[in-house]
């Protein structure tokens, strides 16, 4: 079958809750995505930076190939032997005492929610189901019920509620905002070190080192959506060490496990984390053996191949090539690592699909910004190939 085959079916039989570009990818290896019609194109979106390690790593194949011959699910019903060591060496990674194994992104969203209320009831002695948890404008932190009842997004929202409460709402970036925000019943400040879907969104220097101060004052857990920008994606392990802190709670998913399967986490201290008893949190497929065999493999992958400090080194220069480029349609280039968001003063969609006819797959998101996060094995080489058709379409 032939591309339009393909997405005829997609748009006959699936429901339409996206708006891909049309190429229909079979097959993938590092950088490099194929379709069904034979084309070849540079992945410039790792879907969603879940594929850091690039598509396909070969260790990883191996791992999940190994594991899937002995075990692949047994629920956390019983024990296993690779969530133990998945955890210790996740904990050791990362510097955090415990780690909970869940597989979506939002699914450890909706964990740090709950950890974050339990140890407000039982640590700081909130009243009973009064609890805030403070977050910013623009945010996106996954799609379920819970999640969409504090985006500021009307669309992820409208038709869907009612909405539970307990969420606090401030401006991204503003501090005098977020400690205003606080009252004695405030129990966390969630919040994105970068704001990926919200278009590659920076906030000021020294935004979270003050946000982290001032959590610390009013004794209020700071807990980081590391999904999209951890593992490598802006030139740190995390993108909150570019200013040197620490959050008590790190959320993780996306590149956890290379893009092989679903497996997200919820990092933190015994403090937080050892609140939670028997039956008070689960998931059938957390934890499982064939999940965290490939996490292990994906996050030595990270470690092995030094993919932060290539994100970091070829980050700086992709982003300056693009800087360089000289056209009407661009408003301004941000972005940290391999996380660049290029803002168009005027609709990207265009682009993308021009980009496409050129061999480079990239998305816009809200509407005028065109995001590129390739993966952090792509070299200097292809930067360059690619910079010289960015060029030429917005020029």
């Amino acid at each position: 079958m032939n591309s339009k085959t393909y997405i005829q079916l997609d748009d006959t039989y699936s429901a339409h809750i996206y708006h891909p570009l049309d190429v229909v990818i079979e097959k993938a290896e590092g950088v490099w995505v194929y379709d069904v019609d034979g084309n070849k194109y540079l992945d410039c979106l790792s879907a969603y930076s879940a594929v850091n390690q690039g598509h396909c790593h070969p260790a990883i194949i191996k791992a999940a190939i190994k594991q899937m011959g002995k075990v692949t699910l047994t629920s956390r019903a019983f024990r296993n032997d690779q969530m133990g060591p998945f955890v210790q060496e996740l904990c050791e990674m990362t510097g955090y005492e415990m780690a909970l194994p869940m597989n979506s992104g939002a699914e450890a969203v909706e964990t740090a929610v709950k950890a974050v209320r339990k140890w407000g009831y039982n640590i700081k002695g909130i009243p009973h189901n009064q609890a805030e948890i403070i977050v910013c404008e623009g945010n996106f932190h996954g799609r379920t019920t819970t999640i969409i009842g504090f985006s500021s997004q009307e669309q992820y929202k409208h038709d869907f509620g009612p909405y539970d409460g307990g969420f606090v709402m401030i401006p991204y970036g503003d501090t005098e905002a977020l400690e205003a925000a606080i009252t004695p019943n405030t129990a966390g400040f969630l919040f994105e070190p970068i704001q990926g879907e919200g278009g590659v969104v920076l906030p000021p220097d020294g935004y979270l080192k003050e946000a982290a101060a001032i959590c610390t004052r009013h004794n209020v857990l700071l807990v980081a959506d590391e999904i999209q920008t951890g593992l490598g994606r802006t030139g740190k392990l995390f993108a909150h060490e570019h200013e040197g802190i620490r959050p008590d709670v790190i959320i993780i998913g996306k590149a956890l496990s290379g893009g092989f399967y679903p497996v997200s986490a919820v990092l933190t201290d015994k403090p937080v984390l050892g609140l939670f008893q028997p039956g008070d949190h689960g998931s059938t497929f957390g934890g499982n053996p064939l999940g965290s065999a490939i996490a292990r493999a994906a996050l030595t992958v990270i470690k092995e191949e030094k993919l932060v400090e290539r994100s970091r080194e070829l980050g700086a220069y992709f982003k300056g090539r693009l800087q360089r480029i000289e056209s009407d349609h661009i408003k301004e280039i941000r972005g940290k690592g391999l996380f660049i968001g290029m803002e168009l003063n005027t609709e990207a969609r265009p682009f993308c699909e021009a980009l496409q006819d050129r061999g480079i797959l990239c998305k816009e998101t809200h509407s005028t910004v065109i995001r590129f996060a390739p993966p952090l094995v792509i070299t200097k080489e292809e930067i360059d190939w690619a910079v010289d058709h960015v060029e030429a379409v917005l020029s």
